[in-house]
């Protein structure tokens, strides 16, 4: 309170937040979006969102690569032509342009050699390490100032191995109907609309920002027990997912014109570029789901007459 009479003494401020204080939120009774950008910001200020957002990089580091492994060497088996292709070009789409040399020599090794022994090895570890991965996100939507429960340690890494399972599918069944789109659709626009646009990429970046929208709420939805009182589709995975398309943008800029990390570091200047595009996109998510928990406790409040 001794913030805001402070930030009142300052006119463009002061209308600011008058203007503010009138603009109510639809469905939340007596809230305005001064309120919610309120206690937004405290979330986000005693919500230690920095150390959340780098325990979920280390986690989400450790669980990539096997679980792209498991992946890769799955597709081998896949009866679809051109899907391990298809595949790499979309997972080029979510890598900065500098980082994705770490996957060319694994993806060609797994591409040319099909390895059954290795493909059960991995899959009991990635499924492991997917789990944890999944697990620290959960943990970290946990510890947000906004949530009061918590799941038990078996019923969370439960939930952690579903939800790794259902982006694995997610992601595999994603390729598969761009493949499909490529063939039959975006092919034959090149023919009927003779332009200089790109279909086929254009394509990738639909399906791309789909399977970010989609893959957010999942975390979203089953991430807390309060996140199943949300809307599926919700203003966070939506805020999330347009900070995701714009981060990835906007860091490929800086890289590829401004950083010097190659130059000072050489061949591990890829490898901190990637654990920093991790850790930004952690803490993209992370404001994402405080969006949702501050939404959720304005309900809260709105619908308790005690409150």
């Amino acid at each position: 309170m001794f913030l805001k009479e402070k930030l009142k003494s300052i006119p463009v401020v002061k209308n600011l937040i008058g203007f503010l204080e009138a603009l109510k939120i639809p469905g939340y009774v007596g809230f305005s979006f001064y309120d919610l950008i309120e206690m937004y910001t405290a979330g986000i200020v005693q919500g230690a969102l920095s150390s959340r957002a780098g325990s979920i990089a280390f986690s989400f580091f450790m669980a990539l690569f096997p679980f792209l492994l498991f992946i890769l060497n799955l597709i081998a088996f896949i009866p679809i032509a051109n899907f391990d292709a298809v595949l790499f070009d979309f997972i080029e789409l979510l890598l900065p342009q500098e980082s994705q040399g770490f996957f060319t020599d694994i993806f060609t090794d797994i591409r040319q050699k099909q390895r059954t022994g290795l493909l059960s090895s991995v899959f009991i570890l990635s499924i492991f390490l997917t789990a944890n991965g999944v697990s620290s996100i959960f943990s970290s939507f946990e510890g947000s100032y906004h949530v009061d429960l918590s799941r038990s340690f078996i019923r969370q890494y439960l939930y952690s191995m579903m939800v790794g399972v259902l982006l694995a599918v997610l992601l595999l069944v994603g390729v598969a109907a761009l493949i499909f789109f490529e063939i039959f659709i975006f092919k034959n626009l090149d023919e009927l609309i003779p332009s200089t646009v790109n279909w086929i990429r254009m394509g990738q970046l639909f399906f791309y920002t789909i399977l970010i929208y989609v893959s957010v709420a999942i975390l979203y939805y089953f991430g807390t027990i309060e996140g199943k009182k949300n809307r599926f589709f919700s203003p966070g995975a939506l805020m999330t997912c347009l900070l995701i398309l714009m981060t990835t943008y906007l860091f490929g800029i800086y890289i590829e014109n401004f950083s010097t990390y190659n130059q000072l570091y050489g061949s591990i200047g890829a490898l901190l570029i990637f654990l920093f595009y991790i850790w930004l996109n952690s803490s993209v998510l992370l404001l994402g789901f405080e969006l949702n928990a501050t939404l959720n406790r304005l309900k809260n409040s709105s619908q308790d007459p005690t409150g």
